[in-house]
């Protein structure tokens, strides 16, 4: 029950914010600016320097919002995800797909994110217990290749990753992205312009929802 609880709350969080940093402290300001706006998913990247102390200070802080599910990105290898794992994440992102990462995730029942561009990535990481696979980068992708992938896989769940902003986040939707990942376009400027932001991105996709 746990992974399917976190994946459901990951599809309600509809945004999820990919923080990188250049330390702990600025980290962890640019997520605590990303909830005030109203953003439920967070994925700290380990490219931010103690991203595990972030994590586990995050978890500590928002123990009482059940909503909020944070997460661990660009996992690059197993002994990396386990230590995740064990210092909170909710769920673990990859840039690409990693065998022995998807088996450790579904060991401790914590979904599993991994990058694919092509059918071949996506269909192995299917067989492997993924359900939901990051399309990355979504930049060169485009929301066309939502509808070209789901002509031979109407099962698979994607969340494009990269080139995705508030002015195409409507035509991701249309496609068929059950979630989205934003970086860069949702942490331009200080905090509150980051808070900010965040209102908008996740008012946006929820009001597209709401829609369907």
């Amino acid at each position: 029950m746990q992974r399917i609880n976190l994946l459901q709350q990951l599809r309600q969080s509809g945004v999820i914010a990919v923080v990188r940093g250049n330390n702990k402290d600025e980290a962890l300001s640019v997520c605590r600016a990303l909830i005030k706006g109203g953003i439920i998913g967070i994925e700290v990247t380990l490219t931010v320097p103690e991203a595990e102390s972030v994590i586990q200070e995050l978890k500590k802080e928002q123990v009482k919002n059940k909503k909020i599910v944070i997460g661990a990105g660009t996992v690059l290898h197993v002994s990396s995800a386990e230590r995740m794992i064990m210092a909170g994440a909710d769920f673990i992102v990859s840039p690409s797909f990693d065998q022995a990462t998807a088996e450790i995730c579904n060991l401790y029942q914590i979904p599993y994110l991994p990058g694919c561009a092509t059918i071949t990535e996506m269909q192995q990481a299917l067989k492997s217990g993924v359900e939901v696979i990051k399309l990355f980068p979504g930049s060169s992708a485009g929301p066309k290749m939502i509808k070209a992938i789901k002509g031979p896989l109407p099962q698979v769940n994607l969340m494009p990753t990269g080139g995705v902003n508030l002015d195409n986040l409507a035509e991701w939707h249309a496609a068929g992205a059950v979630m989205v990942g934003v970086g860069g376009n949702l942490l331009a400027g200080d905090l509150h312009q980051i808070t900010k932001a965040a209102s908008q991105y996740k008012r946006h996709w929820d009001d597209l929802e709401k829609n369907e």
